[in-house]
């Protein structure tokens, strides 16, 4: 595990070394164990590393045995001992013993198609010398992440935009533009980033750059097969399997490993699975003082039955405000997810005692763990009703405010992308987001961002809630949920591994019916019934509860309300915002009107966010 950053050399004079070094040490805390670099006439390469396999060799950049290809890489390949005994056969040397060595030699052997044979989570470049071409790739679900800036023939890349901020070439620019999308969303919903000109290279893609020009291409394409023919029964089985060996290739490190543990399924079953192989296995939970958010006792109850390790760290409302500028740093781009605060403070403790963690995330867009796919299923049955009677109905409703099932009616006269939830996390209405603007952002409608991946696969004519699966796999789940996971752990230098994520766990999922993930009001069934056999009946059936924050009781205290109150009136604000709006959001959230926290808290995160990069940096 690492992080990496590197550019290709132009005209332009100036100490590469000096460079290359300032930009990954911009990123130290991906990789505090060592830094080494790469610099020659065309590229220079620069890699920051923590160490988790073969501790003391496999350092990078890494070499073929000419030197004629070198690698910078961040992740952990699961299947890299049998790629490795394959490329032995074929004549390849190894000089180390870690798992990176096999990307350089596998793309020596098979070019783009070593990325078909990859298991794991990776970002990564191969620069070849003699064809003077960068070749990268990123994994198929996104879990590392992979930006580049490209500029009147700049072109830099690396693990986090911040280290971009180390080049002298790198112009910093906020697009305003792209604010409207943020407030809607809580992220940027396609390749682009809230920085001009800086972009992130999708899950599932790869990329060349030679002779100035860059192509990136698709290389692992999601596509459902549902299998209608199984049982529930059958599908039990099929998880538990793939499941248990997933858990055991996540677990390869010459380190030890531990476990994030919340109170529900998904982080329960990776621990049970972890226990099988060490029962000495250390879980980490985050709770508060405010005992209603906590889930801490739950994961007390559950490892005091199991029989592990449970290390607790709460987080006061003192420590979560005065994290929030310097997490917002951390995340590159404005997050305002609250969630990410308690996991940082979780991924802070547990990076005392281990250096890698397993955790759960994935599971819900694999296997159907939102309400918004119940919500789906229900759509998708009434869509069953002729367009124009829905339509007209819909018509009604909107004229009737006190008609019960209004919002129902009004929701269904719509396509499935019109409807969906991601698309108003934050603001539904573009009017009204555009209130709390200084000046008028000329800005799809936001449903319109989400529409392109409904199209992606109109071809394969899925029912609804599976439709809802897809999109959230290629923007909720990268832009938020892998993107805060990542930011949070490496932040502490503490490798997230997540196991449901799994090459093998997907294309199981794929061929799962709708019947079998969300249905009937019961959410990941096939995934809970396998869970079911492995932990107690409380835990596997518990409903959802995301992460929990006491931020709506934080935000009505006067030591609080003040924090934000001073961000919404500062110059960072102004420039952007309409303060006395910002001030009505607020003083109305702290006179008992709801509904008001994730939009006061989407801008405060952009405000702080913009502070960090533009005002401190």
């Amino acid at each position: 595990m690492c992080g990496f950053a590197g550019y290709i050399h132009t005209e332009k004079e100036f100490d590469h070394a000096e460079v290359i070094k300032g930009m990954a040490d911009r990123i130290i805390h991906r990789g505090p164990d060592d830094g080494n670099y790469y610099v020659d006439d065309d590229i220079s390469l620069g890699f920051r590393r923590l160490s988790i396999i073969d501790l003391e060799g496999a350092r990078q950049p890494l070499f073929n045995e000419d030197k004629s290809l070198v690698l910078v890489f961040n992740g952990e390949i699961y299947n890299y001992q049998e790629l490795r005994e394959e490329l032995i056969k074929e004549g390849h040397t190894f000089y180390t013993h870690g798992d990176g060595e096999t990307l350089i030699h596998g793309y020596e052997q098979w070019g783009k198609g070593l990325l078909q044979k990859l298991r794991g989570m990776f970002a990564f470049v191969i620069w070849d010398t003699k064809k003077k071409k960068l070749f990268g790739a990123r994994d198929i679900f996104g879990i590392k992440p992979f930006y580049y800036y490209i500029k009147n023939g700049e072109f830099m890349f690396g693990s986090e935009i911040k280290s971009f901020l180390s080049h002298p070439c790198f112009e910093k620019e906020i697009d305003e533009s792209k604010i409207p999308e943020y407030l809607s969303y809580e992220y940027i919903p396609t390749e682009e980033t809230i920085f001009k000109n800086v972009y992130k290279l999708p899950g599932s893609f790869c990329f060349e750059y030679e002779n100035g020009r860059l192509t990136t291409e698709k290389y692992y394409d999601i596509r459902y097969n549902i299998d209608d023919t199984k049982t529930l029964e059958d599908w039990e089985k099929a998880i538990t399997k793939e499941f248990t060996e997933s858990v055991n290739v996540h677990q390869i490190a010459d380190v030890e490993v531990g476990c994030f543990l919340s109170s529900g399924v998904d982080s329960s079953y990776v621990v049970k699975e972890v226990f099988r192989n060490t029962e000495k296995v250390k879980t980490f939970t985050v709770g508060y003082d405010e005992e209603k958010y906590s889930e801490h006792p739950y994961a007390q109850e559950f490892s005091e039955t199991l029989g592990v390790t449970n290390i607790l760290n709460k987080v006061t409302a003192d420590e979560f405000f005065d994290s929030v500028g310097e997490i917002q740093y951390f995340m590159d781009e404005p997050l305002p997810n609250p969630s990410e605060i308690p996991l940082y403070f979780l991924a802070k403790n547990a990076a005392k005692y281990v250096k890698v963690v397993l955790s759960g995330e994935g599971a819900d867009e694999l296997f159907g763990g939102y309400p918004m796919y119940l919500q789906g299923g229900h759509f998708a049955r009434y869509s069953k009703i002729p367009k124009p009677l829905r339509k007209m109905a819909g018509a009604v409703a909107k004229k009737v405010p006190q008609m019960k099932g209004r919002n129902f009616l009004i929701r269904g006269a719509m396509e499935p992308y019109e409807r969906f939830m991601r698309a108003n996390y934050v603001f539904v209405d573009p009017d009204e987001r555009q209130q709390y603007l200084k000046r008028p952002v000329t800005s799809k409608r936001p449903e319109e961002y989400s529409k392109r991946y409904f199209d992606e696969i109109k071809d394969q004519n899925l029912d609804e809630p599976t439709q809802l699966q897809y999109v959230d796999m290629k923007t909720w789940m990268i832009y938020d949920i892998l993107l805060k996971a990542d930011r949070m752990s490496m932040a502490n230098s503490l490798e997230l591994r997540v196991p449901f994520l799994d090459k093998k766990m997907l294309e199981l999922s794929l061929q799962i019916p709708s019947k079998y993930r969300a249905h009937n009001e019961v959410t990941k069934i096939a995934l809970r019934s396998a869970a079911l056999k492995q932990l107690p009946e409380k835990t596997a059936n518990k409903k959802k509860l995301g992460f929990p924050v006491p931020l709506n009781d934080w935000l009505r205290q006067d030591k609080y309300y003040n924090k934000v109150k001073e961000a919404f009136l500062s110059e960072s604000s102004e420039k952007f915002f309409n303060t006395d709006a910002l001030m009505k959001l607020l003083d109305d959230h702290k006179s008992g009107k709801n509904g008001n926290m994730q939009k006061i808290w989407s801008f405060y995160s952009f405000i702080l966010w913009y502070d960090e990069f533009f005002v401190k940096n």
